[in-house]
């Protein structure tokens, strides 16, 4: 008997009662014959690793048996399945009747769903392992265990790729989102006045915060009332990035879900040590490091591509015409206002993913015994992923798996989201509302990908990209009604563009034959949106007397990055208070430090100029007299 079966053995619960089919001593019995699948692994080696300084050798052994667990067919010996009822251990159908001992209804935590296949892999599997799943595929859940096929909701199998990116894009919003509470109060209690703010993290707006004090300031604070008015995110202003309602934090959560619900396969971390919650006759199902591989395999998929891309390395054709019509679609995207929600790319300044996050926010509590944020597996989506590595002809390295970088280093993440919640309208709405968002409300579901990966929207109802378009109503029915308005031929061009939004997961085999570009007459190219002049907007400029402290908020038009000088007096003639960099949101801020050497007098002005050349003079606000 080898290890892998006394461990399994070990934790066999040998339960007299349990329903025909599925008995414990039946397991016994095939456990003589057969053998578990899983190759399980082990926390504890990933973290010695870490801690010994070798981070990419657990990285690389993290990936390597996540791998081999995605595509795992498990079988009864693993846990896999469950005591659905009536000797089944797999359904489709939700069965909240069987509510016996150990039966569907009675599975620990909760089911909604399944279990529906014996491997991950079995779903995710178009257009290749780990992307999304055909119509058949689909699950149907009931989440408020109704047994009523009228309450019940269906669940299409979206694509894994790019998929870890999502959080690390999540964790900043929701820090960026924190930064801006923490500015209200600062700037509430200072006025000792009620002051809004609108919650921005990467130009998404999230809603307001209003500060009510009630107190006097202390140390930048003051005894307040806070009040949140969110948008598309809960109140705890934290951005969920995963499943359909936007509902899961972190990639682990999500993994350890569809581990229970989907396979059968239930998380130690989720259940408990020796615990059978799903009555199959067998205990630690998913050990720990087996979650934490799992985790990073999937968030290490390569990223989504585009046609054009393909083409540079030789694995498609792109002619000159059709790339006029994406080129073309792609700014009609934008005009209609599809890009409002699907913004076409967000920018990440931590370019590393670490399993557990590094994020207190995104760390799961309780923290999984022997998960240690002190020995995290990392990789950084900008250089790691093994996957989609191509050498040109001039001997250039082109990585497709990895994701593109700004010059100062910030990755671009192109999923075509805003990570927001969103009504999409009556007809899109649910039976019932699973999650308390609302039975229309659903997260901007990314395009990444989108060619490669039919059905589209949460139901798979949607067969083609115009379909899809079609459904949106709510918040998205403006950008149908301007679709719905274009011509046939720019409705086409958006097609086109959307069509060029691909899925790659090479592999070495003997070249297909690529068609052959036709000579095609000369296509006009888009006209490009005029660029809005450059203008900068003061929201306030206060110099406070007791303390020689500035505090300046401005926005600016255009051009993020660019640099801001800020005098006290006339530009060139006045004194310098400092320069301000333009955020992505076209911030301007300048705090100053105490007892700054240039005292504000009353109708004195303040002067912004941006490295563009626009310029306003205001006067200032002395407070705190």
């Amino acid at each position: 008997m080898n290890m892998r079966k006394i461990v399994w053995a070990a934790s066999l619960t040998l339960v007299l009662g349990t329903a025909a089919g599925v008995a414990a001593q039946d397991l016994v019995q095939v456990g003589d014959h057969h053998a578990p699948v899983a190759e399980h692994s082990d926390q504890a080696v990933l973290n010695a690793l870490v801690a010994a300084g070798d981070a990419a050798g657990a990285f690389l052994i993290a990936f390597e048996e996540g791998d081999e667990l995605f595509e795992a067919d498990f079988n009864a010996l693993d846990g896999g399945g469950a005591n659905v009822g009536q000797g089944q251990r797999f359904t489709r159908t939700p069965r909240a009747d069987l509510n016996g001992p150990g039966e569907w209804a009675t599975h620990t935590p909760a089911r909604s769903t399944g279990p529906n296949g014996q491997s991950c892999i079995s779903c995710h599997n178009l257009p290749f392992p780990d992307g999304a799943g055909p119509a058949m595929a689909n699950v149907t859940r009931d989440p408020l265990h109704t047994g009523d096929t009228a309450q019940m909701i269906n669940r299409n199998t979206p694509h894994m790729f790019g998929i870890g990116a999502l959080q690390l894009v999540a964790e900043e919003m929701t820090a960026e989102l924190a930064e801006v509470v923490e500015e209200a109060i600062e700037e509430a209690c200072e006025e000792q006045t009620e002051m809004t703010f609108d919650l921005i993290a990467k130009d998404v707006n999230f809603g307001t915060v209003t500060v009510t004090p009630t107190g006097p300031e202390v140390d930048d604070s003051c005894d307040h009332i806070l009040t949140i008015n969110a948008e598309g995110i809960d109140d705890d202003l934290i951005v969920r990035p995963y499943q359909w309602k936007g509902t899961d934090l972190t990639m682990r959560q999500f993994v350890a879900g569809a581990l229970h619900n989907e396979i059968g396969m239930q998380p130690v971390e989720m259940v408990g040590a020796g615990v059978d919650g799903d009555g199959d006759g067998v205990t630690d199902e998913f050990p720990v490091g087996s979650v934490t591989t799992l985790t990073i395999y999937l968030a290490a998929q390569p990223r989504p591509v585009t046609k054009a891309e393909l083409a540079l390395v030789g694995l498609d054709t792109l002619c000159d015409d059709e790339a006029a019509a994406i080129a073309a679609g792609e700014a009609l995207f934008e005009t209609v206002g599809c890009a409002t929600c699907h913004v076409p790319a967000l920018e990440v300044e931590n370019t590393v993913f670490s399993e557990p996050s590094q994020s207190l926010a995104y760390q799961p509590s309780p923290m999984p015994a022997g998960l240690d944020p002190a020995t995290p597996i990392t990789f950084d989506i900008t250089t790691d992923h093994f996957d989609n590595a191509f050498e040109l002809a001039d001997g250039t390295i082109v990585r497709l798996g990895d994701f593109e970088t700004t010059a100062e280093g910030a990755a671009i993440i192109r999923a075509y989201s805003d990570l927001k919640r969103h009504d999409m309208g009556p007809g899109l709405a649910e039976a019932i509302d699973e999650t308390g968002h609302g039975a229309s409300v659903f997260l901007t579901k990314e395009l990444w990908g989108l060619a490669d990966t039919a059905p589209y929207l949460h139901d798979g109802r949607a067969t083609t990209i115009t379909e899809a378009i079609q459904w949106h109503g709510g918040e998205g029915q403006a950008s149908k009604d301007a679709f719905d308005a274009l011509t046939v031929e720019e409705q086409g061009q958006i097609i086109t563009f959307l069509s060029s939004l691909r899925t790659l997961l090479f592999e070495e085999e003997e070249a297909a034959e690529l068609p052959v570009c036709d000579p095609a007459p000369p296509v006009d190219p888009p006209v490009d949106p005029p660029v809005a002049e450059d203008a900068i907007t003061v929201d306030f400029v206060r110099y406070k007397v007791s303390t020689g402290k500035w505090s300046i908020r401005a926005t600016n038009t255009v051009a993020a990055g660019q640099s801001v000088e800020i005098w006290y007096g006339a530009a060139d003639t006045g004194t310098l208070l400092g320069t301000a960099t333009v955020t992505a949101g076209g911030l301007i801020k300048l705090s100053t430090a105490e007892n700054h050497p240039v005292v504000g007098a009353a109708g004195d002005t303040v002067t912004l100029r941006s490295s563009l050349g626009a310029e306003v003079s205001v006067e200032i606000t002395l407070t705190g007299i």
